[in-house]
């Protein structure tokens, strides 16, 4: 793979989000991702792409599966 892109995500919702998002980790052709807890609060997300706009298109649907874990994390224990 050709490109690539690491996030770290830190805070106390680490785990669940990785347990919630971890579903998702399927073969998508074009890109790689792999997803990690890196620490008992640090979750990594690293995705490999073959060309930018794969890898464009494979971060927009991550950070954004990322962010729905994390707000429905923060409803259900704030709820």
């Amino acid at each position: 793979m050709k490109h690539e892109a690491v996030f770290r995500f830190r805070g106390h919702l680490a785990p669940a989000i990785y347990r919630s998002v971890l579903p998702e980790l399927v073969d998508m052709g074009r890109t790689r991702v792999e997803l990690s807890l890196e620490d008992p609060g640090t979750l990594a997300l690293r995705v490999r792409a073959v060309d930018i706009s794969s890898l464009r298109a494979a971060l927009n649907t991550w950070l954004r599966l990322i962010n729905v874990a994390k707000e429905m994390q923060e409803i259900v224990t704030d709820g």
